[in-house]
């Protein structure tokens, strides 16, 4: 395979994984070609065509010879100039690294990080909430991303790789994407009724047992083990941690757990004073599990996989 064929391999996934359905994302590319295609010619010069086909602009490739068939792969949730410098010592060490796959993005993507929130709208409203409430918070929220990704040096990683012929690619909501079926799937037959039991759920699958050791594994950050945990919403995907405001609309459009990835402070407290129930179940560890769902599918076509960057790979399926 070629580093386009990888990165397309995983935007499938992505897609077919996407909480809003793929009718929805197929439409969703459809008004993005048409807004594309209404640009003035001034404008139409910045315009990222790759958006055409990828509606996950946080996900990219960065860096691509457009010729390696790549035969192994060095993959880190966090890729920063140390691993990319690591696979330039590999390489001239003979462990030849074809391609480093990046699941956090850099580049373009981290500029662009807070344009793929705009789903969390769709999924929003999935969940029983007005569009016009969900337009609103998400909107503000997706201002505020923006604004601090903004002063961010964002090509520092991407020049490096470029400057020593390293193919690099991101993979960050459409992994994301993956994570949040399986865990969705895997809750759905698990039908825990309490929070301890929700949280023991988590500590059967492997990155969550290691993540455990480690020191960062599924944590209750509001509520009690013992709560009922009613209708829950699981938050994995979506950019990155939502609006504050958002815990007010769960509690009243019927959500009573949140199951996520991550959460800052002021989101914690939030929920907490809504008496909602928060499971965090840790950010590596769930970053691992989609990345490993789709790194499973390279193994599958031959790829060795070297992991690097806080990766916690777990094989699934023989």
């Amino acid at each position: 395979m070629k580093v386009r064929q990888i990165f397309e391999l995983g935007l499938k996934m992505g897609i077919e994984a996407d909480p809003r359905g793929v009718k929805n994302v197929e439409e969703y590319l459809v008004q993005v070609k048409k807004e594309y295609s209404e640009l003035k010619p001034k404008d139409k010069k910045y315009f990222d065509k790759s958006t055409l086909t990828n509606p996950y602009n946080d996900s990219a490739i960065h860096v691509d010879d457009g010729k390696t068939q790549v035969k192994r792969v060095m993959v880190g949730i966090d890729i920063a100039e140390g691993e990319i410098i690591l696979a330039s010592q590999l390489n001239e060490r003979k462990k030849k690294i074809d391609l480093v796959i990046a699941h956090h993005p850099s580049g373009k993507s981290l500029a662009d990080l807070h344009s793929t929130m705009d789903m969390l709208t769709d999924v929003y409203e999935g969940i029983g909430m007005p569009v016009h409430i969900a337009e609103k918070v998400n909107e503000e929220r997706m201002k505020e991303v923006g604004r601090g990704v903004h002063p961010i040096n964002h090509y520092k990683i991407t020049d490096m790789a470029k400057l020593l012929q390293i193919n690099l690619i991101n993979t960050h909501t459409f992994t994301d994407n993956v994570v949040q079926k399986f865990l969705a799937g895997y809750l759905a037959k698990k039908k825990p009724k309490t929070i301890s039991q929700l949280v023991d759920c988590l500590l059967e699958i492997p990155e969550y047992q290691e993540a455990k050791k480690r020191g960062a594994g599924p944590n209750i950050f509001a509520g009690d083990p013992k709560r009922r945990v009613g209708k829950y919403f699981v938050d994995m995907t979506g950019g990155t941690s939502p609006s504050e405001k958002i815990y007010k609309e769960f509690s009243t459009y019927g959500i009573s757990t949140i199951v996520g990835m991550h959460l800052h402070e002021n989101c914690t407290k939030n929920a907490s004073k809504q008496n909602i129930n928060v499971v965090v179940a840790g950010h590596i560890a769930s970053d691992s599990l989609g990345m490993n769902l789709f790194l499973d599918e390279l193994e599958k076509k031959g790829i060795e996989i070297v992991p690097c960057g806080g990766l916690i790979r777990v094989k699934r399926g023989k």
